[in-house]
């Protein structure tokens, strides 16, 4: 039997305690596996997201999976994977840039912060439907679709206490379905629900900031969002709006390192 050895990192990105923030993991491989077995690894690894990376000719090429696929952009795994590199790959740098599906992604690392340079989604304003009151059990002030559905709710504590019917967040249309309020600590609170993807609750979403930012800019009128996820993890997300582009910036630790064997 002919034994593939890879190396792979759990990071909980968007915290800096364990057990909080969004887990990840990112696996470093020489070349490029078949999708089928990428995405064996990500179900075997039972986590929202796995991050797979591949070095050719001084480029890093980043996929993401989650169980149910491959996805076109993820926030929380493009974070880990950068701690990942800049503290155990290459320690020696303070940037990397990823090829991805989104384009290149820079991240660039000051003191504990981890910076991100992502593509924000042009949101459509659509009417607020029956379909979606009835799946996500409260009041919708208005909803917006981009990749995902952003539906406003009245308040933090909505957006705390929401009971989802997840059969029914999956007929509706978007990707992942966000919900959000303005709150009195920070200058949002959100959540994000993606049974379309096998993850009922993603408990930190960089991507999915990717439409609620862009919101909340135009509302407050401020450039500067600082974003809460309020899960049952938790995190934190320090934004800024700089037109079609947004920077995300977060912390992120290490959970584990381990190997993974593949025998074929």
């Amino acid at each position: 039997m002919n034994i593939i050895k890879l190396n792979q990192y759990i990071v909980n990105a968007f915290t800096d305690l364990v057990f909080k923030g969004n887990p990840a993991a990112v696996c470093i491989l020489d070349s490029w596996l078949s999708d089928e077995i990428l995405l064996k690894i990500t179900q075997e690894n039972n986590l929202s997201e796995t991050a797979f990376v591949v070095k050719t000719n001084d480029k890093y090429h980043l996929r993401w999976f989650t169980p149910n696929g491959e996805i076109d952009l993820c926030g929380h795994a493009t974070l880990a994977t950068a701690f990942v590199y800049l503290n155990y790959i290459i320690p020696d740098k303070k940037s990397i840039a990823f090829d991805t599906l989104s384009g290149v992604l820079t991240i660039t690392l000051k003191d504990d912060l981890f910076t991100m340079d992502f593509p924000v989604y042009e949101l459509k304003k659509v009417d607020v439907t029956n379909q979606m009151k009835d799946a996500l059990g409260v009041d919708i002030i208005e909803a917006y679709m981009g990749r995902d559905l952003l539906c406003i709710l009245d308040s933090k504590e909505e957006v705390h206490n929401i009971e989802p019917n997840f059969e029914k967040v999956k007929q509706l249309d978007g990707l992942l379905v966000h919900v959000s309020a303005k709150d009195d600590k920070v200058d949002c609170i959100s959540r994000s629900f993606a049974p379309k993807c096998n993850v009922l609750e993603d408990p930190v979403c960089g991507s999915g900031h990717c439409h609620i930012v862009p919101y909340w800019a135009r509302v407050l009128k401020k450039d500067e969002i600082v974003a809460y996820q309020d899960s049952f993890r938790g995190g934190y997300l320090y934004t800024k709006l700089n037109e079609k582009r947004l920077e995300i910036s977060g912390k992120a630790v290490l959970f584990s390192k381990g190997e993974i064997y593949l025998g074929f």
